[in-house]
């Protein structure tokens, strides 16, 4: 099989609205959450969530174009277009026709329906939908967008699997170019659900965060008082090539992409195996995909939601596939700092395991004041402050409502 590496990345999350800006936040451990500005939240239950900052969507997308896109669209196609930039491909010397698109997102056009019921409800009752509400709405539109501005016309779907869909896209995207069915694959995900419905849904679910007082602090990966995540909304994306194509023509390779894992709880609904089952499964998965033994590994960049079940469950699931090796590990929650990007989330979570291979660091888990007796703390959580360390070979670790998990092995390319 080929082998696969990264040669562009793009990132646009609630701490920095570029890969060099979300590398210097992660560095420096910033939060991303706030009180919400995009729309009156007093009534709910949390008031707070990590949105995108001082993005103007027309500096990057015409106004024709994103007033036919919803946010999640306009924040793809934002991302999408920063890893391309980065990677260099000139359309004019590679084959179309094996250059391809996967993308995910675990809801997709939320704020296009919400706005399209409400105005439904509000007005005369006569049925006048705009007529770009579907493909506003439908989570494939980005790959579409995608392929459409590029002439990509080589595979081109969407993935969908809750908070795993930007890991499974990137999973599938892998086996794509490694098969030999596709020489680029731009993959990723995006996400923007910092809407009414998501907010009462979650809070009705008691998955969200309700520390209204403190918002920063309010995404607490593995501390003892963690009440729930945080709601995030953002993009990522890879530039994913065949080695030979990357070689070929020159390119910078960032890492490569050794292997990866997908599987399945098979339990409950929202909630994680209570034993990790299914995280100790795909992580297995993922290593021996990879062909690396857990030794290997110098930085799992865990799903860590800040819930009390979840956390528990997966610190359980990488002491059973790490053994004593899992305390040499550093282990980081990115989203103790970006809040959790539901279906973007495995695609800026990725990207922030390679900036650590390319940067030799391991981002924090901030927000971290009491350790919880129930989890093993000789493991190094990398708390509150960035650690420096060669960083070589990084595990990345997604799950979804649903039961869904997938894992992603990034290495350094040699």
């Amino acid at each position: 099989m080929k082998r696969v590496v990264v040669t562009g990345i793009g990132a646009l999350t609630p701490i920095g609205n570029t890969v060099s800006e979300y590398l210097d936040g992660l560095k420096k451990g910033v939060s991303g959450a706030d009180k919400i500005t995009l729309f009156d939240a007093s009534n709910f239950k949390t008031h707070f969530a990590c949105e995108v900052k001082n993005l103007v969507v027309t500096d990057h997308i015409n106004r024709k174009e994103a007033s036919r896109m919803d946010r999640f669209a306009q924040l793809g196609m934002i991302a999408a277009t920063e890893a391309m930039e980065d990677s260099g491909l000139d359309l004019e010397k590679i084959n179309l026709d094996t250059a391809g698109v996967i993308w995910g997102a675990g809801i997709g056009g939320l704020q296009s329906l919400e706005k399209e019921i409400e105005d439904f409800i509000t007005g005369s009752g006569t049925p006048r939908y705009n007529p770009f509400m579907i493909p506003k709405m439908i989570i494939d539109i980005v790959a579409g967008l995608i392929s459409i501005k590029y002439g990509f016309r080589g595979v081109n779907y969407a993935t969908v699997s809750a908070c795993a869909s930007s890991s499974h896209a990137i999973n599938a995207a892998f086996d794509h170019i490694r098969l030999g069915r596709a020489d680029v694959v731009i993959t990723g995900g995006s996400e923007a659900t910092i809407l009414k419905p998501a907010l009462g849904g979650f809070n009705s679910m008691k998955a969200l965060s309700e520390r209204n007082d403190d918002p920063k602090t309010a995404s607490r990966p593995f501390d003892r008082d963690r009440d729930g995540f945080v709601l995030g909304e953002g993009a990522g994306a890879l530039i994913l090539e065949s080695l030979e194509s990357a070689q070929a023509r020159g390119a910078k390779i960032y890492a490569e992409l050794a292997g990866a894992g997908a599987s399945a709880d098979a339990h409950h609904i929202t909630a994680p195996h209570p034993d990790g089952l299914g995280a100790r499964n795909v992580m297995k998965m993922a290593l021996s995909d990879a062909k690396m033994n857990p030794e290997e590994i110098d930085y799992v960049n865990v799903h860590g939601t800040s819930t009390p079940l979840g956390d528990i469950a997966e610190s359980k699931a990488i002491l059973q596939v790490f053994g004593d090796s899992a305390y040499k590990l550093n282990i980081n929650s990115t989203k103790s700092m970006t809040g959790h990007l539901l279906g973007a989330a495995g695609a800026i979570e990725a990207i922030a395991g390679i900036l650590a291979i390319n940067h030799n660091f391991v981002p924090p888990t901030i927000n971290h004041f009491n350790d919880d007796d129930r989890l093993d703390n000789k493991l190094n959580f990398t708390f509150n402050v960035a650690q420096e360390r060669k960083v070589n070979a990084v595990l990345s670790n997604t799950f979804g409502f649903g039961g869904h998990n997938s894992s992603l092995i990034f290495k350094r390319f040699n």
